[in-house]
């Protein structure tokens, strides 16, 4: 059985090999040895350029800057590539995807076009900052259990005019179409759930999804008031013996006054390795009451009523016996079990696995190490770290043990996604390798000693285009950075 694994894992990495050299439409080579030097690049990458000095990169220096600055790649084929890959399912073979957003910062790049004010977290609260980046936006299926492992299938870089929330709705609804076209999903399996943190607006998503086989559950802030279901045509008779109109909503529900609580009609406990008893209260049916159009111009006629399942956590203690205040959650499916309650949070917790894979992108394979001008190029630039991070993934079975002296021993199933990139090299001699040998050729003369750039590169206000730019100016108005 082990044997017939590793043969499975050598049959699927090399397919993947090849299929993504026919997803480079243009300096392929370039492209894909640079993806295998990045994997195998002992240590991690402090610079693209060192990158040519690996045996697996036989191509000069130059090349790698005309790859990542003038390539092409067809995105569309590879995101198809991604979900057709195998991915972790959790119980009864349900998919669960996290959707979340990670800025590459650069507030020194005046000259690098589309950058926004990213919102970075410091330590404390107070230390919170905005600063000029390109956000992407990732969306990755998670694995049960304890993982740093994630299967990424899409990214998406926001514009300065770009609607967050419009944006993400429609990577969600591509990747679920991908999905069900790849048959990782098939009519009458169970719904394909998607986790999100509070800075998108779950309800809002969950109307524009609604079509889709996916359920969405979304953390809630704390300070928010919900409405409860409105009551039935006798209850509201009892209640309004002198009639009227009905009301389309029910009681204000405050979740940081418990007096408006309804009694929770689903109550469930469970006992966890790290946080003690987890206790969570569900509501059926609550939903915000929509009273302004600012996110639903494009809707016509009334606001909807997106009711859903409403969730209270509460852990006994983080760790190093931490307090825990409650998290509240929503999901937009209704009628939900006991069973289905327990998912929603333990759903939402693997959410944090996205945030290893972030650091192991950027502190490991150096996503935000390059300075590149263009956010053309940063895009490249990514879809090289998606397709070298799902390498590792499907290489996971392949890999040893190479551990560091003062390192522990571990199970090969439970290796890192660093641990398995020490041993690529290794793998790498027994996969395809369709990449063709390069010519050589001579030097170019470059540009004559004492010559300056006739041409400097334009400069970018942060979150303002040139076309805009231009657009204000031809009608009279001043620009502003945003």
């Amino acid at each position: 059985m082990h044997h017939d694994v590793r043969q499975e894992a050598f049959t699927q990495a090399s397919r993947f090999r090849a299929e993504f050299y026919d997803c480079l439409t243009a300096r392929r080579d370039a492209l894909f040895e640079l993806t295998d030097a990045l994997l195998c690049v002992d240590g991690p990458v402090t610079s693209p350029v060192d990158l040519t000095l690996a045996p697996e990169h036989r191509r000069g220096h130059g090349t790698l800057y005309g790859a990542l600055n003038r390539s092409q790649i067809n995105v569309g084929r590879l995101r198809a590539l991604l979900a057709d890959m195998p991915l972790p399912r959790f119980d009864s073979g349900r998919l669960v995807l996290a959707v979340d957003v990670s800025p590459w910062l650069r507030s020194d790049a005046p000259c690098s076009a589309d950058r926004l004010f990213c919102h970075v977290y410091g330590r404390a609260k107070s230390a919170s900052q905005f600063i000029p980046g390109w956000p992407y936006s990732f969306v990755a299926v998670l694995e049960p259990g304890a993982t740093s492992w994630t299967s990424v299938l899409d990214v998406v870089r926001l514009g300065p005019e770009d609607d967050a929330t419009a944006i993400t709705a429609a990577q969600l609804r591509a990747v679920a179409e991908r999905l069900t076209a790849a048959g990782q999903w098939t009519p009458g399996g169970p719904d394909i759930t998607i986790v999100m943190d509070a800075g998108y607006d779950v309800t809002r998503l969950a109307w524009v999804l609604r079509d889709l086989p996916v359920e969405l559950v979304g953390r809630i802030r704390s300070d928010r008031v919900m409405r409860l279901p409105k009551p039935s045509l006798k209850d509201y008779a009892l209640a309004y013996p002198q009639g009227g109109r009905p009301p389309k909503h029910g009681k204000e529900f405050h979740f940081a006054r418990p007096e408006t609580w309804p009694e929770a009609p689903i109550t469930t406990v469970t006992d966890t390795a790290n946080y003690g008893k987890a206790e969570a209260q569900a509501w059926d049916r609550v939903h915000p009451r929509l009273t302004h159009r600012s996110a639903w111009l494009e809707h016509d006629g009334e606001l909807p009523i997106v009711e859903g399942t409403l969730v209270r956590l509460k852990v006994e203690h983080l760790s190093k016996e931490r307090q825990a205040p409650p998290v509240w959650l929503w999901s937009s499916k209704t009628g939900a079990a006991p069973a289905d309650v327990d998912r929603f949070w333990q759903g939402f917790l693997r959410r944090f696995d996205l945030e290893h894979t972030f650091r192991f992108g950027k502190q490991t394979l150096g996503w935000t190490t390059p300075k590149l001008r263009t956010p053309e190029a940063a895009d490249r630039w990514t879809w090289l770290l998606v397709v070298a991070h799902t390498q590792l993934r499907l290489a996971r079975p392949l890999a040893a043990d190479l551990r560091r002296p003062w390192e522990k021993p571990t199970q090969p199933a439970r290796l890192t996604p660093a641990r398995v990139r020490r041993g690529f090299r290794n793998i790498r001699a027994h996969l395809l390798c369709p990449t063709r040998v390069p010519q050589p050729r001579g030097t170019g003369p470059g540009r004559p000693p004492g010559t300056k750039n006739r041409h400097p590169a334009p400069r970018y206000d942060v979150g303002k285009t040139v076309k805009r730019a231009e657009t204000l100016k031809a009608i009279g108005r001043p620009g502003r950075s945003w």
